[in-house]
């Protein structure tokens, strides 16, 4: 019998959505204008309520970028956290925000997730992905 390893991003079960709330170091995936890949090391948060996923960076980011990049549509993109067995990916439609009650909250997230908050930064945008896609194993 295969294992089944998709999960409701809106409803994920409480290992899994546990998972996401211990500090982990994740990957983000972005399309770069080639269509080539590109991976970065980032924090990121997740709220299954809103079907998003969100990371904070720097305006002039190449994940900021390329997501731009991408246009009205969004830039198909992807986040990913391991640690030995256990693997979450969260899957969706990137779009950038520099509103700042969506960076505040992104912030707030963050610091809530990895247990510091960032330096101030008037350059921090937030990368905000709209799921609709999950899998793993928590």
């Amino acid at each position: 019998m295969a294992t089944k390893y998709s999960v409701d991003p809106g409803a994920p079960d409480p290992s899994y959505l546990g998972f996401w709330r211990e500090r982990h170091l994740c990957t983000l995936t972005t399309p770069r204008p080639d269509g080539t890949p590109h991976l970065v090391p980032v924090g990121v948060t997740y709220d299954p309520e809103a079907r998003l996923a969100r990371v904070i960076t720097n305006r002039a980011s190449a994940k900021a970028r390329y997501v731009r990049a991408a246009g009205e549509q969004g830039a198909a993109v992807a986040v990913c956290q391991l640690e030995g067995r256990r693997w979450a990916t969260l899957e969706g439609r990137a779009f950038v925000s520099e509103e700042p009650d969506r960076v505040a909250e992104a912030v707030r997230r963050y610091a809530e997730r990895y247990g510091r908050t960032p330096s101030p930064n008037p350059a921090r945008v937030v990368i905000e992905i709209h799921l609709t896609r999950a899998m793993g194993r928590g």
